[in-house]
């Protein structure tokens, strides 16, 4: 993919051009043909006439499963590629690939939906139930694994207490390796939490 989004793949390379006409057939070109793709979904990269990201990420949808998709939105992201926010996209408002895995665990195990990366009081936090008044804050390494942010977190986690919040925090490994063992301490946490009113 000439944008970067996927591992390139064997098999034949998909171009799509504009207008209705028959598909002509070329050894190892697969084309397509798009009534729908205007000037202001292309650009040109490296010298080649090229869908811009958000043109490929729509195209994208039309094909590929799901887990395809989310790759593809994870590594634009990465890339800092503009693919915006388009309507009815397969996207999460997360910002790093341990939040999707946790976006997707809770898909797996049947929990409940969060909001994500959302405001409670001063704080910013990663997942919300606030129905329940749970807290989930998933802890890469990068950027909380030193001193000051250690004590940052512990200081922060008791003030979100202090407003009636339960915090827990897990680190890549719990989410990467230890699914079960995250979705029960979650489903814990929302099953002791206050109901919904």
């Amino acid at each position: 993919m000439h944008w970067g989004l996927l591992t390139p793949t064997a098999g034949p390379v998909d171009v799509t051009v504009t207008g209705t006409g028959g598909r002509k057939r070329r050894q190892g070109i697969r084309v397509h043909r798009s009534t729908s793709l205007t000037a202001k979904a292309a650009t040109i990269r490296q010298r080649i006439p090229t869908a811009t990201p958000a043109r490929t990420i729509l195209d994208l949808r039309r094909v590929a499963d799901r887990p395809t998709l989310e790759r593809a939105i994870a590594q634009a992201e990465v890339l800092r590629l503009p693919i915006g926010n388009l309507p009815g996209l397969l996207h999460e408002p997360t910002r790093s690939e341990l939040e999707r895995r946790f976006v997707r665990l809770c898909g797996r195990h049947g929990l409940p939906k969060p909001e994500v990366n959302v405001r409670v009081g001063p704080y910013e936090v990663d997942f919300l139930w606030r129905d329940r008044k749970v807290i989930v804050e998933t802890d890469g390494f990068a950027t909380h694994g030193g001193r000051l942010a250690f004590e940052r977190d512990k200081g922060r986690d008791g003030k979100l207490r202090m407003m009636g919040y339960s915090v827990q925090r897990f680190a890549y490994r719990h989410i990467v390796e230890q699914g079960g063992f995250v979705a029960d301490v979650v489903q814990a946490l929302l099953g002791a939490g206050r109901p919904p009113s």
